[in-house]
């Protein structure tokens, strides 16, 4: 009986625009999974690191392909300068790299979608026209992906911050911040006083007398007050009954001052001797 031929990977359907890539996680798995491509044209689009005519946009991406998969698919084609993913598409400039290592943005944890930039055109008509008889691999030996449990296993390891390397770096930075703060002062005292290209000086608060420093015993006195104010607001009015009853008897001796002040109105009017009219 002849052996059976090596059954070949039917061409998908993509949707309309898109060109469909197959790809399998291993040698293993038969099924192939398809990623949508297609040439990454957006005039708003002011990322540098998606070049016009050298950027192919990437959909269903599946979890397990992280920007390293991406980059060694893709070198297949042409040699790929750079790879971004993200949960959806973003348009606008990149945002500023983190210079830290440990709070980098988080990676998509599902399906997610990538701009892959190639160094020269080539590598984005390699990858539309792109048609073979075997699904390219995601994992292979030279190449292993980690999954399932080795991978939560890494990246709870990586999680994990050593002190002593956190420690070099903030002291790292906190240097370099006081270093740049010294500068702008020195800077600024340089400038102070001078003129402006329109003929403006710059007015701060350091010319201002400074108040004078309290002694003890007006400190002494001041917190003495503050004790006093503060036990007083304790006490008053501590129950809410006490509150309702207080407000009652200020408006009554209101209306009572009110009543009074008709009253002297009254007599002032009936006693009054010029009558002009």
């Amino acid at each position: 009986m002849a052996a059976s031929k090596r059954k070949r990977v039917k061409r998908f359907i993509a949707p309309l625009g898109y060109t469909a890539i197959p790809v399998k996680f291993s040698v293993k798995h038969h099924s192939p999974h398809y990623l949508y491509v297609k040439e990454h044209k957006v005039r708003e689009d002011k990322n540098p690191n998606r070049p016009q005519n050298c950027t192919l946009f990437v959909l269903n991406v599946p979890p397990y392909c992280t920007e390293e998969c991406l980059s060694r698919l893709f070198s297949t084609f042409c040699s790929v300068e750079s790879v971004e993913t993200c949960e959806r598409p973003t348009l606008g400039v990149k945002t500023e790299a983190s210079k830290t290592k440990f709070f980098e943005a988080k990676t998509p944890l599902g399906f997610h979608v990538a701009y892959v930039a190639f160094t020269s055109p080539a590598g984005v008509q390699a990858a539309l026209s792109f048609s073979a008889e075997e699904p390219l691999e995601i994992s292979a030996k030279e190449h292993l992906v980690e999954t399932g449990i080795q991978k939560w296993i890494s990246q709870y390891a990586a999680s994990i911050v050593d002190p002593a390397e956190l420690k070099t770096e903030v002291d790292a930075f906190m240097q370099a911040y006081d270093q740049k703060v010294a500068e702008e002062e020195a800077k600024a005292q340089e400038n102070d006083g001078v003129p402006d290209e329109e003929g403006w000086v710059k007015v701060t608060r350091k010319g201002r007398r400074p108040g004078l420093p309290r002694t003890e015993a007006a400190s002494l006195r001041a917190l003495e007050r503050e004790k006093r104010k503060r036990a007083h607001k304790e006490l008053l009015n501590f129950y809410a009954w006490q509150h309702r009853e207080t407000k009652r008897e200020h408006i009554a001796q209101l209306r009572k001052k009110f009543e009074e002040d008709k009253q002297k109105i009254a007599l002032m009017r009936a006693q009054r001797k010029f009558r002009p009219y």
